[in-house]
């Protein structure tokens, strides 16, 4: 697939910087399966020898508080809200209410590994037209990182890094995901080069939801991406399960 050959020599170029793939696509914690779009980055790091993935879908991230609009006003990445623990927060920079309230959050495993990197590409499908809601729970937790430069006024710490997304649907509204969430990557300060994000549709036929079209996409989609190694083995699997 063009577009992802295009994300290959975009990050082959740049195998020097720091790459960081965060996927949030998930299955049952049994199901040994990986996601299609979590396929994508594993794949991409395997031909790259480089970049390092966080499976957001396994960390224990709490739900966002709201605290943008709340009667006091927007609070949200407050001086006071910086987490106090220098293990989980060396840099000071995270700054999620969230994050100090629920001791077991995770959000700064995350959120420090952005720090680090010099690329971040998350990865997700799409589901009922928008973003899965792992992906969508890791943004609004995300939002102390834009308040700060651009409510509070202070300095942008993800101004000189690039960031992108692929997402991964079934028939319905996937260009249309990747221009929101560009946007929004923009609000944030990143930088979004075209070659960081692509979209991966079965069909466009939005009423298409047959089962055999289920059935069909997956072999497809490794076809189309010539991820030979991961479709025989995907083969291989199914065989040992018609035998069971």
């Amino acid at each position: 697939m063009d577009k992802l050959k295009r994300l290959y020599n975009y990050l082959k170029k740049n195998n020097k910087k720091k790459i960081l793939f965060l996927t949030t696509s998930n299955r049952w914690s049994g199901d040994k399966e990986l996601p299609k779009s979590s396929i994508i980055a594993d794949e991409l790091v395997k031909k790259l020898g480089t970049g390092t993935i966080i499976n957001v879908s396994k960390l224990k991230i709490f739900p966002c508080e709201g605290n943008v609009s709340t009667k006091r006003g927007n609070t949200c990445g407050l001086k006071e809200a910086m987490l106090k623990d220098k293990e989980k927060n060396p840099t000071g920079h995270i700054r999620c209410w969230a994050s100090v309230n629920n001791k077991s959050d995770e959000l700064y495993k995350v959120a420090n590994a952005i720090f680090e990197a010099d690329i971040i590409i998350f990865f997700g499908s799409v589901r009922w037209g928008k973003m899965n809601s792992i992906y969508a729970e890791l943004i609004e937790r995300l939002t102390w990182l834009e308040n700060r430069h651009a409510t509070l006024g202070e300095s942008n710490l993800l101004k000189d890094k690039e960031c992108g997304i692929v997402a991964v649907g079934h028939n319905w509204n996937g260009e249309n995901v990747i221009k929101l969430e560009k946007e929004v990557f923009k609000f944030f300060g990143f930088k979004t080069p075209e070659q960081l994000s692509f979209n991966w549709q079965w069909t466009n036929n939005k009423t298409d939801e047959s089962k055999q079209g289920y059935l069909e996409s997956f072999g497809d989609f490794l076809k189309e991406f010539n991820f030979v190694e991961t479709l025989n083995e995907a083969v291989i699997r199914f065989k040992e399960w018609i035998k069971k």
